[in-house]
């Protein structure tokens, strides 16, 4: 069975219910009859049930719920606790009413927020901005968390570093050039999403173009100062650095470049320095290695709202609702 197969029975056990606002795209309504199908869970749609049947037409989405804002019994109700949550951030109830009609995340975040449904998908056709703004206004951060970041889940095939080839890398969709201490919690945040979607410890390595000193930059002083804060901020937390890729996950080169470490050559959970490597990082192995890569998937939200990268394909947002299924069952 393969690893993604592997959640996704989890996320059976758990049948939870997951907003998809993208009805307009026949990819999310082809990821929809395969969820249906095999169970994996419950599915509400965003928007018309007349333009969605035109566009499901030849799929069997007929146990989805849909719900059109125009005429959802629940819209004025759920309108007037928006305004209450944005109001004194200028926002009117007439706004409120506006976006819950127009912008489908806003009333997807609605539903999770008032616990009509476990989590939301999106991104397919729309941008991270458009996904995770309207969750980082309604539902927020979780409690403790001071950031919330993005990570890949990364299967390569036939590879035997890492947890058998799965990996976890971040940040890779959200913060563009973090600080040391942001870096220190997107570690953190990281192996914790390692551990919940593969059972195993995690073992992370912060990545650099550098080995243990082997090259002197502002750069790798960010690095280091970050190990060093993650060490002392989490102390439970397995971590090294400033690792090159390929001392981090692989054990030949780790005796060479970082002897004595209890990360070097391990690694399942990569640090990317930036926005900048990480992206360029997860699509060089998607393409390359023909990887499977699920997210972004965010960490650190009170309930998961996740992204989806605008090149997926129906499988790939099928991955993404079990994760979201998985995620949501341990809230």
């Amino acid at each position: 069975m393969s690893f993604i197969n592997n959640i996704i029975e989890k996320a059976k056990k758990e049948k939870k219910t997951i907003v998809l606002p993208e009805s307009n795209d026949r990819r999310v309504l082809e990821a929809t009859e395969k969820i249906l199908k095999n169970d994996i869970a419950n599915i509400i749609l965003i928007g018309s049930e007349k333009e969605i049947k035109e566009n499901s037409e030849g799929l069997d989405i007929s146990a989805a719920k849909i719900i059109n804002p125009v005429d959802y019994t629940r819209t004025d109700e759920l309108a007037n606790k928006m305004y209450e949550l944005r109001k004194e951030k200028g926002m009117t109830l007439e706004e409120a009413h506006k976006l819950l009609l127009t912008d489908y995340m806003y009333i997807s975040c609605m539903l999770v927020k008032e616990g009509l449904a476990d989590g939301v998908v999106s991104g397919a056709c729309h941008s991270s901005a458009n996904t995770l703004k309207p969750a980082l206004q309604l539902i927020k951060t979780a409690p403790g968390v001071e950031l919330v970041s993005a990570f890949f889940l990364m299967v390569v095939p036939d590879c035997q570093y890492g947890y058998n080839g799965v990996f976890v890398f971040a940040d890779c969709g959200l913060e563009q050039n973090p600080t040391s201490e942001k870096l220190a919690d997107i570690a953190y945040s990281a192996s914790k999403s390692f551990e919940l979607l593969t059972g195993e410890k995690a073992v992370t390595a912060m990545l650099s173009h550098s080995t243990k000193g082997s090259a002197k930059h502002n750069d790798v002083d960010k690095v280091v100062e970050a190990v060093n804060i993650a060490r002392e901020k989490y102390p439970t937390l397995n971590v090294d650095g400033e690792l090159q890729l390929d001392a981090a996950i692989i054990p030949e080169i780790a005796e060479s470049k970082a002897p004595g470490s209890q990360v070097a050559g391990r690694a399942n959970t990569l640090i990317f320095p930036d926005l900048d490597a990480g992206n360029i990082g997860y699509k060089l192995v998607q393409r390359l290695a023909k990887a499977e890569a699920y997210g972004p998937i965010t960490q650190g939200i009170n309930k998961p709202v996740n992204d989806l990268s605008r090149g997926c394909s129906a499988d790939d947002i099928v991955g993404a609702v079990a994760i979201t299924a998985l995620q949501s069952s341990h809230k």
